[in-house]
């Protein structure tokens, strides 16, 4: 059976394709200090993943727009002195290309900055075989809420019911459930098997490379053998 392309992968960036989650901690506990407020790292890598605004509402809930701003400013000025520090975990490219070469389109729903995801997918050197891609601007509220994978998908012309999410964060898997998409977890990102089974995934693996190597026996290749639905 040919595959249709109207199913897809859809793939959170940061921390599942790009190691770049401790990085990111980094960037907002520089940018706090800089504001006078002293978060723990730990504490700030754990809401990695989760939308900039509301990472900062997170901590700071009575933060007026001004200091919100200057945070998210000097998060992504710190943040772009690591670029050249960027790398794509091992098989990252490999498991866009394989999906890609099954026939499946392939989305990177990611609310970076613009510019942050161009680093990204630079180091990735994968857009040969990515259909569409999102970044910040590209939705009004981000992770958890599920907009940005709506416009990932909207860009791909494709159903939520043909599309499989995989991300590295509990706000991953939270985005994805709320469109009643399943979810695929990896651990490289620094979040444990427990917490991500507990927020809704449907599977785990360590890595890019490991779900590279069970592709045909996950969820991903479930999809390529489903029907898809037929166009509204």
């Amino acid at each position: 059976m040919t595959p249709s392309p109207r199913r897809a992968v859809l793939f959170d960036v940061d921390g599942t394709l790009v190691d770049s989650s401790y990085l990111h901690a980094l960037a907002w506990w520089q940018a706090f200090r800089r504001e006078g407020h002293d978060i723990p790292m730990s504490a700030l890598h754990r809401c990695v993943g989760m939308g900039g605004d509301k990472l900062v509402q997170h901590f700071l809930p009575e933060c007026d727009d001004a200091t919100q701003e200057s945070l998210l400013t000097t998060h992504g000025a710190v943040f772009s002195t690591f670029w050249p520090s960027l790398r794509a975990f091992d098989g990252a490219r490999d498991l866009l290309a394989a999906c890609s070469q099954a026939g499946l389109a392939v989305g990177l729903a990611s609310s970076a900055q613009q510019r942050d995801l161009d680093a990204s997918m630079e180091v990735l050197a994968a857009r040969d075989v990515i259909d569409a891609w999102t970044s910040s601007g590209d939705a009004e509220a981000s992770k958890p809420d599920p907009d940005i994978l709506v416009a990932c998908l909207e860009k791909l012309k494709i159903d939520a019911a043909d599309a499989v999410f995989v991300g590295d964060a509990v706000w991953d898997v939270q985005a994805a459930a709320a469109l009643g998409i399943q979810a695929i977890a990896l651990t490289c990102g620094g979040i444990s098997a427990g917490e991500l089974r507990d927020a809704g995934a449907a599977e785990i693996y360590d890595s890019p490379r490991q779900l590279l190597d069970h592709l045909s026996d996950s969820i991903i290749g479930a999809l390529l053998t489903s029907e898809p639905r037929l166009p509204a």
